[in-house]
């Protein structure tokens, strides 16, 4: 591919990808401020027919501001498949709202920073803060409301992750296999000696490279294969997420060290996928989102060929997702105080929260997350309380703080995709509102 022809692609690969570590290069001039770039204000995709200038599409979608009307509606912009929230009535959070006009934490250059600051200067679409399993919490902005299904990005793969650790539970999933041995289809790539747990913790060695700023890295041919991003008109390559996977090839030892792919993640789902014979959208609503008392039905984003987005393609409310990870904190269980459902494995969360290899993480290049390990998809502090989140670019977040009894779900649309500038800012955040509410 011609690089003038793949940088056009970079410019509009922040519309689908999720690669939270990739590198970003920085706005030209300084971007508008949250208030400024507001959707609503800016009048995004409003009026019949909708002004030239105020259309948000395929094309322009990755670019601020108009990203920040595109999270709230990427189901609109890319083809997708429904997770059915199932027939039952929804499991009603109870409120327990407190007053957080007092609440202050340290902000940027240790400033004070209360609520609707840290809001204003992330670009936050929602926060909501549940407690022992009450709203404590709950805001939006930029036209959100709880009803808004948000793209979360790598948030997905964690959702993935539970999926496939629930099966590791099961016994239906051997964490010491070969890849290989569930999908054949992957002899002679770079997971073809690579074990199911390598590929759960990224540390099975692939030549993938995660750099939005050269036009021939891998992360720019695999937005286009996988539907992510048009494709220019001389593109020969591959055409779908599975054929890109097939032609990637082994980098590295197996096992020697973590590095941050997303391509791990769409093999962990196509995992999930050969041991059950169902796709990721099925499986998720059968095994939780139809039975954890869901509002709304959720979407996964699909390539040309159908086949799920399970490493950044996940879309949902931020009332769902608090849902989902208050069922984490649970233990895997949903329900009142004296009648429990056990939806995931207490060994399947036991095995997440453990956290990885330490030692290990060090080789990600992961500054921001200093102490951090990666287990089965999801980043574990190993902080005092036990902590561990899922993390999508831009800003999506659930945050789970055990020994608080906490979980945060923070949404956002910033105009830098990687997370690790503000990321220090966001956990300072969350520790503060669950010190204040222990």
């Amino acid at each position: 591919m011609h690089p003038s022809l793949a940088r056009c692609a970079a410019g509009a690969l922040l519309a689908g990808t999720a690669l939270v570590s990739a590198a970003q290069m920085p706005p030209a001039a300084p971007p508008l401020s949250a208030a400024d770039s507001d959707p609503v204000r800016l009048g995004w995709m409003q009026g019949a027919p909708v002004p030239p200038d105020k259309q948000v599409t395929f094309q322009n979608a990755g670019r601020f501001p108009q990203i920040r009307w595109a999270l709230q509606h990427m189901r609109e912009l890319v083809p997708s498949r429904n997770v059915w929230r199932g027939s039952g009535a929804a499991f009603e959070l109870p409120r327990g709202e407190r007053d957080w006009s007092a609440f202050r934490f340290a902000g940027v250059d240790g400033q004070p920073m209360d609520i609707d600051a840290y809001a204003a200067g992330t670009y936050t679409d929602a926060l909501l803060v549940l407690h022992r399993g009450r709203v404590v919490l709950e805001r939006y902005w930029s036209g959100m409301t709880p009803n808004t299904p948000h793209s979360v990005f790598s948030v997905t793969k964690s959702i993935t992750g539970v999926l496939a650790s629930q099966l590791v539970a099961e016994g239906k999933l051997d964490p010491d296999a070969r890849v290989t041995q569930y999908i054949p289809e992957l002899a002679g790539t770079a997971w073809d000696d690579a074990t199911v747990q390598q590929t759960l913790d990224m540390t099975a060695g692939v030549h993938f490279r995660e750099d939005y700023a050269d036009p021939t890295s891998e992360v720019i041919q695999y937005a286009m294969a996988s539907g992510l991003v048009p494709l220019p008109p001389s593109w020969n390559g591959p055409r779908d997420t599975i054929s890109f996977l097939r032609t990637l090839k082994k980098e590295g030892e197996h096992g020697a060290g973590f590095s941050y792919k997303t391509v791990h993640s769409e093999v962990v789902g196509w995992l999930v996928l050969k041991v059950t014979g169902k796709p990721f959208s099925q499986n998720l609503s059968e095994r939780i989102w139809s039975r954890m008392g869901a509002e709304n039905d959720a979407g996964i984003n699909i390539d040309r060929l159908g086949f799920e987005s399970m490493g950044s393609g996940f879309n949902a409310t931020a009332r769902d997702l608090a849902r989902f990870g208050e069922m984490l904190r649970n233990e895997g269980r949903v329900g009142g105080l004296f009648s429990r459902e056990q939806l995931v494995p207490k060994a399947a969360v036991d095995m997440i929260r453990a956290g990885g290899d330490r030692e290990k993480f060090k080789a990600g290049n992961q500054a921001a997350r200093p102490g951090y390990s990666y287990r089965n998809q999801w980043w574990v502090l190993h902080n005092a309380d036990g902590a561990y989140e899922a993390s999508g670019i831009h800003g999506q977040y659930i945050h789970v703080n055990p020994a608080a009894e906490v979980v945060i779900v923070r949404l956002g649309s910033s105009p830098v995709a990687a997370n690790g500038p503000a990321h220090p800012l966001h956990m300072r955040a969350f520790q503060a509102i669950a010190d204040a509410v222990r």
